[in-house]
């Protein structure tokens, strides 16, 4: 048992919302989780009733450090939920609190967690700490409990003391010495203090000062074993509440430093201290011992075969019983004790079921929930085992004791969408009856499909939904708060909250982007300055008018706004719908006049492919057929690279003709005309070496046609840009640029000579063009002229007779 309950704190203590916690904390966790309410079906299982006040008394602090320093770290850890209990007048009676590490250990990790002690268990953790420092109570009618041995240490550090207590009371065995830790530690603080440092999670120093303060309260024992040379040996911790309550008895009020052992030892036959070999592997060794020897610090463990819990002794000799109803481990009380039924009843009785009270094999020793002993066995155990019997495979529930249980799905729905929908509520889905859970996957469905209609992406609503059904759990503060899960799932997880008249808003935030709701800030904005504006008016109006008055007004005025403002939105909704009608009648107007196009572009290009070839006839070749279109294709190349032949004989002799001699310019025109075809069909052999198809020569022509041109225009420009006009020019404009004002004083300066000289080059080129385009006007006209005097000249015979040949 003692094992079981230490794997049990240790757990609670290692949780990650409690771990990094102080002590007080901590201790609250203990303490609640020791009146905490064992698992029996009913919706406040797991919850324990308690007053802050009370709770302090516990931990040994004020009503207000418990508020700052205890619930208020707790709650922003999540390790504690708490719901304030009032009567049906409103007034606060009570605090229930919910710890989340017991919550989820039953949840998730089921029977086998070490968190999860039976009603019993949890009776015995009580009494041992109500025996430790519990702050005791005198109730009317009752016999009053004494307070524990640290009821009087308040103040600062009495949770880190009560703690440290109730860790070492859960590490010692039955021999009442401490199970010290090994290893080298520091001889300033001694291996005590590092065991106990090592339970707190603290520095020895600290624990050094914990230790002191128990030694002074008189519960801790602290000696140095003697040796054969009579110098201090090893030193010892002893529990004294443990060892007086096994009977050891003290010979000192002090730790003795002489050799042998300070308290008496148990019986031989006494039964031992089991528990699973690993459970205190970290604070002593495994194995079982009888007596203990005399010098030995302490006891052994069992040994690998002993059974998990210590056994009751079958038959006893009954002995005079000593005045011992302070109750040991799980004792029940009945109606004359502090609280009715709440350990195991009966569980002094022996094995054979007769009412003879099992008594200590030592007169010396005290019953009390020090001696960590497990009760026999409870009415709250064999139900526990009917309903585990009764349960079938898998957790679902059959009928036991002819009680009729209600039919439903363990898992969720098959679905995968609904799946991720609702996985934040597996917890509650599986608390719902057969048709609950198909109104809520009903009702999830239609959700999942509203959602996917305000989504630009597909496959986003069940991850939306699943994110707000984790909102509305945080809200109510988790799944175990939620005491009605059908109402809650249909009323509030599931339903969308909007904020403002955006269909897309969810609580203020926006559904598609994830963002906050700028139409939501609007509002609030604009509701805030109408109050205020309105406020202003009634005190610009009315200034007499008292708090009260003025708040009614006010209040009347606002009722007044939003009633106009709902007539105006329902106008405004309505034309709406007209305007969204007129947008629908001229979009299907639009598509029709769409696809009407469409039909008779598709018609055109039918009937087109119809027609016969325009130049050979060659039907249902929609008007030129391929081998007409080569042709067609082949005589505009040839057209295009005659343009171009003619622009280069044009640019060569405008660039170096004599203008003014039409002869000499005729001549020269043939002559370049000439060269200009023989460099052109040169090019286009080489071009064309390999390939004699005419087609491939009738591309490459046009392209060294203007590759032609272009080096003839360069030339042309270059030629030009030497002439005399184009000199002088830029000779002007060097001289125009050299001028300048702010070259006047050193016109001969680099600074001056370079714009100058740039200025000059640009006018150069200038000129060239100009001298360029004016030459080629030229020569055109006087070829216009020359054409148009041989079309006017008549044709003698051989000509008309070469013309129509």
């Amino acid at each position: 048992m003692r094992l079981r309950l230490l794997a049990a704190v240790q757990a609670l203590l290692a949780d990650p919302s409690i771990a990094g916690l102080k002590d007080a904390p901590k201790l609250a966790a203990v303490v609640l989780y020791a009146k905490s309410r064992a698992p029996r079906g009913a919706k406040n299982d797991n919850q324990t009733s308690i007053w802050v006040a009370e709770l302090g008394r516990w931990l040994g602090v004020g009503e207000s450090s418990v508020h700052r320093n205890v619930l208020s770290p707790m709650r922003k850890s999540d390790a504690l939920h708490t719901k304030v209990v009032t009567d049906t007048q409103g007034h606060p009676t009570g605090l229930e609190c919910l710890l989340m590490p017991l919550w989820r250990a039953r949840k998730s990790g089921g029977a086998v967690h070490p968190l999860a002690l039976s009603k019993a268990e949890l009776a015995t953790l009580l009494r041992l700490i109500e025996a430790l420092f519990g702050p005791g109570w005198a109730p009317e009618g009752k016999e009053p409990t004494p307070p524990g041995l640290l009821a009087g240490r308040t103040g600062k550090g009495a949770a880190t003391d009560r703690l440290g207590l109730l860790l070492m009371v859960l590490t010692t065995r039955a021999s009442g010495w401490l199970q010290l830790c090994g290893g080298s530690v520091k001889a300033r603080e001694g291996r005590g203090a590092a065991t106990l440092a090592r339970l707190l999670g603290c520095s020895p120093a600290g624990a050094r000062k914990v230790l002191a303060r128990l030694t002074e309260a008189g519960v801790v024992a602290r000696e140095h074993k003697a040796t054969a040379t009579r110098m201090r040996g090893r030193g010892r911790v002893m529990l004294l509440p443990v060892a007086r309550a096994y009977g050891r008895t003290l010979v000192s009020a002090e730790a003795v430093s002489g050799s042998g052992t300070v308290f008496s030892q148990r019986p031989v036959g006494a039964v031992g201290d089991h528990g699973q070999a690993g459970a205190a592997g970290a604070l002593g060794t495994s194995g079982i011992g009888g007596a203990e020897q005399v010098g030995e610090a302490g006891d052994q463990e069992r040994p690998d075969s002993a059974e998990l819990h210590a056994d009751h002794a079958s038959v006893v000799i009954p002995v005079v019983p000593p005045q011992l109803s302070c109750g040991f481990s799980g004792e029940g009380r009945g109606a004359e004790g502090r609280r009715s039924e709440r350990a195991c009843v009966r569980e002094d009785q022996a094995a054979d079921g007769q009412a003879a009270v099992v008594e200590s094999a030592s007169s010396v020793a005290e019953d009390g929930p020090l001696r960590g002993e497990k009760p026999e066995k409870s009415p709250v155990e064999g139900r526990d085992g009917q309903r585990a019997a009764g349960a079938g495979a898998g957790g679902r529930p059959k009928a036991v004791g002819g009680r009729k249980t209600q039919q439903r799905r363990a898992g969720l729905p098959a679905d995968l969408r609904l799946r991720v929908a609702l996985g934040p509520v597996a917890w509650l889905w599986q608390r719902l009856s057969r048709w609950q859970q198909d109104q809520v996957e009903a009702a999830a469905k239609t959700e999942l499909a509203r959602l996917e209609s305000l989504l630009a992406l597909p496959g986003g609503a069940p991850r939306l939904l699943a994110d707000r059904l984790t909102d509305r759990l945080q809200e109510t503060g988790g799944e175990a708060l939620v005491t009605s899960p059908y109402g809650w799932l249909i009323r509030r997880g599931l339903i969308q909250r909007s904020s403002c008249t955006d269909r897309r808003c969810d609580d203020g935030i926006r559904l598609d982007t994830g963002t906050g709701c700028e139409n939501c800030a609007n509002v609030i904005h604009i509701r805030a300055a109408r109050r205020a504006r309105i406020g202003s008016d009634i005190d610009r109006e009315l200034p007499g008018l008292s708090a009260r008055e003025r708040r009614r007004v006010l209040e009347d005025r606002l009722r007044e706004h939003a009633t106009a403002e709902a007539a105006d939105l329902v106008r405004r909704r309505e034309q709406a719908a007209v305007e969204r009608a007129r947008r629908d009648a001229a979009r299907a107007a639009a598509r029709e006049r769409a696809e009407r196009e469409q039909q008779e572009a598709e018609a055109a290009w039918l009937a087109r492919g119809m027609l016969p070839c325009e130049d050979c006839g060659l039907p249902e070749s929609a008007g030129l057929c391929p081998q007409c279109t080569s042709r067609r294709r082949t005589k505009e190349l040839a057209r295009h690279t005659e343009t171009l032949i003619r622009e280069a004989v044009e640019l060569a002799v405008a660039a170096r003709a004599d203008l003014t001699d039409p002869d000499a310019v005729r001549a020269m025109i043939e002559q370049c005309e000439r060269d200009t075809r023989t460099l052109l069909a040169a090019a286009c052999e080489r071009a064309c070496c390999q390939d004699e198809d005419p087609d491939a020569v009738a591309h490459t022509a046009p392209q060294v046609a203007r590759r032609i041109r272009d080096e003839r225009r360069e030339a042309a420009l270059r030629r030009l840009a030497r002439s005399e006009d184009a000199e002088a020019e830029a000779q002007r404009a060097f001289q125009s640029e050299q001028g300048r004002r702010w070259y006047r004083h050193n016109p001969t300066s680099a600074g001056a000579v370079a714009p100058a000289t740039k200025a000059a080059y640009t006018a150069r080129e200038r000129a060239a063009e100009y001298l360029l385009t004016s030459r080629l006007e030229q020569l055109r006209a006087q070829t216009a002229v020359r054409l148009t005097r041989l079309a006017a000249r008549p044709l003698d015979g051989g000509t008309a007779r070469a013309v129509i040949a």
